[in-house]
């Protein structure tokens, strides 16, 4: 049976502290689904638990990256081989909510292209995290609401669904990081598709180190930010 959502999780060593979120997450899906968990290498101390969970429930599905290490990449394989029309990326960290999957997914097949979890919006919030990133965040999804008419607070935020229809049209450039979020974004603002949001409560992770190497991306969300203002600083190439 074709799932209804294909969700995709990039992961780095994550041990086994990712069990009980992947097995919460399936949980919370209201109906068909599938969680492809995506590593980028041989040795990812991830892979055990992943293997356990897929013998468990083969809803639950480990794939490797072959596109190049790195989140952008790993998500990227992940909608690749996501076989829904509906793709949800979140991450493997439990700071997102798993409860709005269901919410999110029919957004988009109510019709966005996009459908967004806000910590931004009324109702949504932010617990812990970096401050100067959250801050940054929060001050460019403003204007990025307010002045780029994106259709939500929070462009920056990785937690959204997505139409594959869309993405299949418009392509992935994405290299480095979680920009992909923001690039979609961007790229349904310059064809003026629709985007919703719904609020969030985002929890800082009760375990680990953060993945988010904050100096190296910004330059990536940088140019993502303008193109959504209509300024290319580069010519686009499509990928998948």
């Amino acid at each position: 049976m074709t799932p209804r959502v294909s969700v995709i999780i990039p992961v780095f060593n994550e041990g086994n502290s990712v069990e009980p979120i992947l097995r919460r997450m399936s949980e919370a899906i209201d109906f068909d689904h599938e969680i492809i968990v995506v590593y980028d290498h041989d040795d990812d101390t991830t892979i055990p638990t992943l293997l356990s969970l897929h013998e468990y429930d083969n809803r639950f599905k480990p794939l490797k990256n072959t596109l190049g290490s790195g989140p952008a990449k790993a998500i990227r394989s992940g909608i690749s081989a996501a076989k829904s029309q509906v793709v949800v990326v979140t991450m493997a960290d439990g700071c997102d909510d798993p409860d709005q999957i269901t919410q999110l997914t029919k957004l988009v097949e109510r019709g966005v292209v996009i459908a967004c979890a806000s910590r931004y919006s009324k109702g949504g919030r932010q617990i812990g995290g970096p401050f100067l990133k959250s801050t940054l965040s929060r001050l460019a999804g403003r204007i990025l609401y307010h002045f780029a008419r994106v259709g939500t607070r929070d462009a920056t935020n990785s937690y959204k669904a997505y139409s594959r229809v869309f993405i299949e049209e418009v392509g992935i450039e994405s290299e480095q990081g979680f920009e992909i979020g923001l690039e979609l974004v961007a790229k349904a603002r310059s064809l003026k598709k629709p985007v919703a949001e719904i609020p969030t409560i985002w929890l800082d992770r009760a375990f680990g180190e953060s993945n988010f190497k904050f100096s190296k991306w910004l330059p990536h969300y940088v140019k993502w930010f303008l193109y959504a203002f209509g300024i290319r600083l580069s010519t686009p190439q499509r990928r998948k």
